[in-house]
């Protein structure tokens, strides 16, 4: 392979590496310290899922000669960070990542398993991550009111690159957050070494169905859909079965040693299988090969990285995380209220998500998509599904 045919493909990989992992990485340090992670757990989670969807992206990149790649589950991570605590705590949170990599590689085996996923409606999925989404987008403004020279920095930072580099806005946030830590926080330099924390599984009704469940809703619907139809739209067809496959036991695998799941990129897919990865798509795969390998240097780091995120001053990171999913939440709240037929069952579903209760030790995001079917099958129980709901209301003022 020639240095300028090739030049392309690896700086977009690395670029895919670099804004796949700074966008969110908070998130996910976020959300596993919330089901019981200690901070060296974290660590530890953080490293894995880089670990594993680097693998993975190398496996099916090279094997199919096509760009695909992988990504953790930032709408799970971010589901994960609004939980209220799991029943039999950080080992039963372990146990339901791997149910949910189990749930997954039946997917993959069970084609009947994956349409239960496609039944429920895509206005309730995206309204139940937007519920749980919310909360998380709401650190920005109460951090800034509360400790306002520590996350104005970071707002300005976001801002400014927002309009001159949107693409960069979240990394530079991040940047400039963890430079404050750096000047300010004293960390001991034996918590930078990269390692890994073994955590045997447990497993609790209650996590099963408060995290597992709604974890791997998420990640199909949220991640691994939108990942084929993005790579789909740049003119390739994703060895879905085989993508799930080796998704769902990197996330068996990994779930040990903290890693909550991986799947197929979406927003960062689009950096690696297109234009900007090289005039000739059959040579973009090179650009996932890329980003494995850049993906495998940042597990090397994220040790340290992790340690500083948690010596950051209450807010800084939590205002990080939450202008991270801003964009996450605006496609969200587009996509569950563009069908007026749907707002009823998609708002419900949205409010239950973001209050945070918590049932029988069953989070609020089970219960949201419970609430949400349940109000859609009311509102349409004894209506003839072939008829608009404007011409449905006629036909009943008429009777």
């Amino acid at each position: 392979m020639s240095e300028e045919g090739t030049h392309g493909p690896v700086l977009a990989g690395i670029v895919t590496a670099l804004v796949g992992f700074s966008s969110s990485f908070v998130v996910v340090l976020a959300g596993l310290t919330a089901v019981g992670a200690t901070a060296d757990q974290a660590a530890s989670g953080l490293a894995t899922l880089l670990v594993t969807q680097s693998l993975g992206m190398l496996w099916l990149s090279l094997r199919h000669r096509i760009p695909v790649t992988l990504a953790w589950s930032t709408p799970g991570a971010a589901l994960l960070a609004t939980s209220a605590g799991v029943t039999g705590g950080w080992p039963a949170a372990v146990g339901a990542f791997v149910a949910t990599g189990v749930l997954i590689v039946l997917t993959a085996l069970v084609p009947r398993v994956g349409d239960l996923v496609a039944a429920i409606p895509v206005s309730l999925a995206r309204a139940m991550l937007a519920g749980v989404l919310l909360p998380l987008c709401l650190a920005p403004v109460t951090a800034l009111v509360d400790s306002p020279a520590a996350v104005a920095p970071l707002v300005v930072a976001w801002l400014l690159l927002l309009r001159l580099a949107p693409r960069w806005a979240v990394p530079g946030a991040l940047v400039v957050a963890l430079g404050t830590v750096v000047a300010t926080a004293r960390i001991d330099a034996a918590e930078l070494a990269p390692h890994l924390a073994w955590t045997t599984p447990t497993w609790s009704l209650s996590a099963l169905v408060g995290i597992a469940v709604p974890l791997y809703v998420v990640t199909m619907a949220s991640q691994n859909v939108p990942g084929a139809a993005v790579m789909s739209g740049f003119g390739y067809r994703v060895p879905w079965r085989e993508s799930l496959a080796v998704t769902g036991i990197g996330t068996v695998v990994g779930a040990p040693t903290g890693g909550h799941a991986i799947n197929l990129a979406a927003i960062s897919a689009a950096l690696s299988a297109g234009p900007a990865a090289g005039p000739d798509p059959r040579r973009r795969w090179i650009a996932a090969v890329s980003a494995s390998v850049a993906y495998l240097v940042l597990a090397v780091g994220s040790t340290a990285l992790a340690a500083l995120v948690a010596a950051a001053a209450d807010g800084v990171m939590q205002a990080a995380a939450g202008l991270a999913l801003l964009g996450t939440l605006g496609a969200a709240l587009g996509d569950a209220l563009s069908d007026p037929t749907e707002r009823e069952p998609a708002a419900a579903t949205l409010v239950v998500a973001a209050s945070g209760i918590s049932v029988l030790g069953i989070g609020a995001a089970f219960w949201a998509l419970v609430a949400g079917l349940l109000l859609r099958w009311f509102l349409r129980a004894g209506r003839d599904p072939a008829l608009p709901d404007r011409e449905q209301s006629g036909l009943e003022a008429q009777q």
